[in-house]
């Protein structure tokens, strides 16, 4: 189990990509190469326009180890970003020999857990699902019940926790399962079976007065718990690149899955260039009564000249709509790549 997690492995989907097949890129080869007050210039117009929302900017040259922040410290909602480290736990597991990714795990209607997630729409009874699957449900779709199933297998969310902090990878915190932590954002009780698929969801949701949802969502908001600071995630994303955290075979696996993620193609990919690479994970919140309150995307870019920059870029508390906050993500992705060039 990966409870001595402070002594284990966590990585990410994003790994392999992030890494390549050769060695990892040694810090400080090379000169910085952005120059931090005006890129923070730039950023500052993208954070007016998502007020009074936050913007959260994290930005690593993985060449050279430069690092430039915006709000840089301030925690942001995870929301389905949190599946890039429990991915990499199932694989310190499996690295450790305390888990197969064959081996066969039951749900029961127990296991369920709020949309998205498709195990959860066409589960009618006890079904079984190799670890593989289940981490690839997770991570390449997003989906609820196949991570808490995970999630549960590895110990729970503080043995994440734990791990990460053991591997030095601080301000990144997991805290609850998702049967949790989406319906208390949003004034539910724990998640039921009988809520299962979107639309039994919607209407569970619909008994909660509108004004106790928006209390909820407000003090979701304001809680530390399942929250990561960009220096935090950006950290993840260079100890990965580092190999510091799981094997070669690990990384490729998950780095596989990861390049079959698909949401949030109008975010950071919005900004790829021409013969660039981009293996991201993004995270959003539900969008209820026309408020998002969280919308992420972390990754990393890999330009046609094999130069590497890490991305992080949270946005929480914003009234805009969901296509302007993802513009807002593709834009602090234009910064970067321009000032990359």
């Amino acid at each position: 189990m990966l409870r001595p997690l402070a002594a284990l492995l966590l990585t990410f989907a994003l790994v392999a990509p992030l890494t390549g097949c050769g060695e990892p890129p040694m810090l400080g080869q090379e000169d910085p190469l952005f120059d931090r007050q005006k890129l923070t210039a730039q950023f500052q117009p993208i954070a007016d326009r998502v007020a009074p929302g936050q913007l959260g900017v994290g930005l690593e040259d993985l060449g050279t180890g430069q690092i430039i922040s915006f709000n840089g410290e301030r925690r942001f909602p995870l929301q389905n970003v949190a599946k890039a480290p429990l991915g990499a736990a199932v694989m310190a597991e499996v690295e450790g020999k305390r888990l197969r990714l064959d081996d066969v795990l039951l749900i029961e209607d127990v296991d369920l857990s709020p949309p998205p997630s498709l195990l959860a729409d066409a589960w009618s009874g006890p079904s079984t699902h190799t670890v593989q699957e289940l981490l690839e449900r997770a991570i390449r779709d997003g989906d609820n019940t196949a991570a808490d199933i995970l999630m549960k297998r590895v110990g729970g969310p503080g043995a994440v926790t734990a791990w990460l902090q053991g591997r030095k990878v601080m301000n990144l915190d997991i805290d609850r399962y998702e049967r949790q932590l989406q319906p208390d954002s949003l004034g539910l009780a724990s998640f039921r079976a009988g809520w299962k698929g979107e639309a039994a969801y919607r209407a569970a949701l619909g008994q909660v007065p509108a004004a106790e949802r928006s209390r909820a969502v407000h003090a979701y908001l304001a809680d530390p718990r399942d929250t990561a600071t960009p220096l935090g995630a950006l950290r993840f994303l260079e100890a990965l690149n580092q190999a510091e955290l799981l094997n070669a075979d690990s990384r490729r696996l998950l780095g596989g899955i990861t390049r079959q993620v698909t949401a949030g193609p109008d975010r950071l990919r919005a900004a790829l260039p021409r013969n660039a690479q981009l293996v991201h994970v993004p995270g959003t919140a539900r969008t209820d009564q026309g408020f998002t309150p969280v919308v992420n995307d972390i990754g990393v870019y890999t330009l046609k000249d094999g130069r590497k920059f890490a991305v992080v870029v949270f946005i929480s508390g914003s009234p805009l709509p969901l296509a302007e906050q993802e513009k807002a993500i593709a834009d602090v992705g234009r910064v970067v790549i321009k000032a990359a060039k």
